[in-house]
C-alpha cells in the first residue's frame, strides 16, 4: 500500500512538472510567434536627397526607424562633403526599418516610386549628381526579384512618360550620416531647402497616402 501511494505521489508530481514545463515551452513559442509577426525588414532607398526620403518615410505606418547615410561607394566611411563633391561613388539613401506584418516591401516601393521622380538620371529638381540618384539596393533576392517586376510593370504601364533610371543594385555598407542630417527635417522645418524642396514633397505624400499615416 505504502509503494502503490509513493508511486501514486511521484507520478502526480511528474505530471505537475511535465505540465509547467509544457506551459512554460507554450509561453515560449507563443512568444516566439509573436515576435515572428512583428519581424523588422529593411529597405534601403535613394530618391535624391536624403533629408526628403527620410522626412516621407518617418510618417509612414509600419516605419519604426528611418536614417540617413552613404551607399554604393568606393571608399569607406565617407563623409558628407567627399559625397558632395560626386567623386566617390556613394548614393545618399534611407536606411528604412519596417514592421513586415504591417507594411510590406512592395508597398515601400510603392511610396518610393510616388515621391520622386524616378526617371531623371543622377537628379532630382536642382540636386544634381550621381548622389543623387535613384536607386534600391536589395537586401536579398526576394527583395531583387520585387524591385525588378515591379519597376517593369511601372515601365509598361505608361504611368510615368519616360523610362525609369533606378538602378536597383545588391546593398553594401551602410555609412550612417554625420549627426546633424539625422531627422533633419523635423528639426529644421524652417531651413530654406526644407520649406521649398521636402515640404512639398511631404505635403504631396501626406495626400496621396493619407490612410497610411502613422
Amino acid at each position: 500500500m505504502y509503494r502503490i501511494l509513493t508511486f501514486a505521489i511521484v507520478c502526480a508530481g511528474f505530471l505537475m512538472f511535465a505540465c509547467a514545463e509544457t506551459n512554460s515551452q507554450q509561453r515560449v513559442t507563443q512568444s516566439q510567434n509573436e515576435d515572428n509577426m512583428h519581424a523588422t525588414d529593411t529597405a534601403y532607398l535613394g530618391a535624391g536627397c536624403f533629408w526628403c526620403v527620410e522626412a516621407v518615410f518617418d510618417e509612414l505606418k509600419g516605419v519604426v526607424s528611418v536614417e540617413s547615410g552613404y551607399m554604393g561607394g568606393h571608399i569607406d566611411n565617407p563623409t558628407y562633403e567627399q559625397v558632395c563633391a560626386g567623386n566617390t561613388g556613394h548614393a545618399e539613401i534611407a536606411r528604412v526599418q519596417f514592421d513586415s506584418s504591417v507594411i510590406s516591401f512592395e508597398e515601400i516601393l510603392e511610396v518610393f516610386w510616388n515621391v520622386h521622380d524616378p526617371t531623371t538620371l543622377n537628379r532630382q529638381g536642382n540636386d544634381v549628381g550621381t548622389q543623387y540618384r535613384s536607386v534600391v539596393f536589395y537586401d536579398n533576392e526576394q527583395q531583387q526579384n520585387t524591385a525588378t517586376a515591379y519597376k517593369a510593370q511601372l515601365d509598361a504601364s505608361g504611368v510615368f512618360a519616360d523610362p525609369i533610371v533606378t538602378e536597383i543594385s545588391p546593398a553594401s555598407t551602410f555609412h550612417i550620416a554625420e549627426d546633424y542630417h539625422q531627422e533633419y527635417f523635423a528639426q529644421n522645418p524652417t531651413n530654406g531647402y526644407c520649406s521649398f524642396v521636402v515640404r512639398p514633397k511631404v505635403e504631396k505624400f501626406r495626400k496621396q497616402f493619407k490612410d497610411r499615416l502613422k
